[in-house]
């Protein structure tokens, strides 16, 4: 059972990827699509949110720019 007094902030450094709620929100965070969320995570090899970062830069930077609110 999921005990609410004990909270660490462990739970912080990763996304869980099966949390439609939690990927929405990282998504909105990263300016990314859904997709381009899951594709970057799967590049990285995790969903530490500061490896997804460097992966998602990396990619971002090597794919041409497009206009819009997400980027794809």
């Amino acid at each position: 059972m999921d005990d609410k007094s004990k909270q660490d902030g462990r739970d912080d450094a990763k996304v869980d990827l099966n949390d439609p709620n939690e990927v929405s929100y990282a998504d909105q965070q990263a300016n990314v699509s859904t997709e381009k969320h899951k594709e970057c995570a799967k590049a990285a090899g995790t969903s530490n949110r500061e490896k997804f970062s460097s992966t998602l830069s990396q990619i971002l930077d090597s794919a041409p720019s497009q206009t819009g609110k997400y980027r794809t």
